[in-house]
Order: structure tokens, then C-alpha cells, then sequence
């Protein structure tokens, strides 16, 4: 048992690559990505000129004397890159975290919002 313990501390966490969708609005780009354990102390979002990095870690927090014996779920280190169009207002980007959903909202350029062209009698 005991080395069970020992090999359970020393484990690294499982690189996840977390379940993405993207919906293309009127207004922009979402991406929802589900991280489960994830707080928002342990997420982090890089923007690098046309990359988007989200990475997040979660796992279980111990209280002194406590050790993992045996573990099947939770935990794990989250990992997601994107390529961010030229329409996207890089500057306006925004992201919120719910339920172990990160919500993403990548807002389009003014000048690339979807217009309604006004036709003039001649």
C-alpha cells in the first residue's frame, strides 16, 4: 500500500485536451471549452499575436496528512491552442468560467461586422 501512495504523489497529471465548440455570431466568435476543476486561479489565456492559448490545470487539494491512495478521475492539466482570424478585435477579447465551461467571445473588427447595404433609386 505504501507504494501505492508514494507512486500516486509522484504522478504527473494526465494532459487533457478539453471538449471545444465554436459558434460564429453576428457580433463574433464564441468558444466554450469544457474544463471541469478548473478555477480561475489555475486558468490561463495567452494571446501572441495570431495564437490563442487557454491552458487550466485542476486536481485535488490536500490537507496536511492527507495522501492519494488510489484515483480514477479528477484532475488534469487542459491544454487548447487557436488561430485568431485578422477579423477578430483582438483588444476587445473576453472570457468567463462557469460550471467548468470557459466561455471565450472573440468580438469581430468594426469595419468587419456584417452590414446591410442600402440601395438608392436612380
Amino acid at each position: 500500500m505504501a507504494d501505492t501512495v508514494a507512486k500516486a504523489e509522484e504522478r504527473r497529471l494526465p494532459r487533457v485536451k478539453p471538449a471545444t465548440d465554436i459558434i460564429e455570431k453576428e457580433d463574433g466568435f464564441y468558444i466554450y471549452l469544457d474544463m471541469p476543476g478548473v478555477s480561475k486561479e489555475h486558468l490561463v489565456i495567452d494571446l501572441n499575436e495570431d495564437e490563442l492559448k487557454v491552458s487550466g490545470k485542476a486536481e485535488y487539494a490536500l490537507a496536511e496528512g492527507q495522501k492519494l491512495g488510489h484515483v480514477e478521475f479528477g484532475g488534469g492539466e487542459y491544454f487548447r491552442s487557436f488561430t485568431i482570424s485578422h477579423i477578430v478585435d483582438k483588444e476587445r477579447i473576453k472570457a468567463s468560467l462557469r460550471d467548468g465551461v470557459l466561455e471565450l467571445h472573440l468580438p469581430r473588427q468594426e469595419k468587419a461586422q456584417p452590414r446591410k447595404i442600402e440601395i438608392q433609386a436612380g
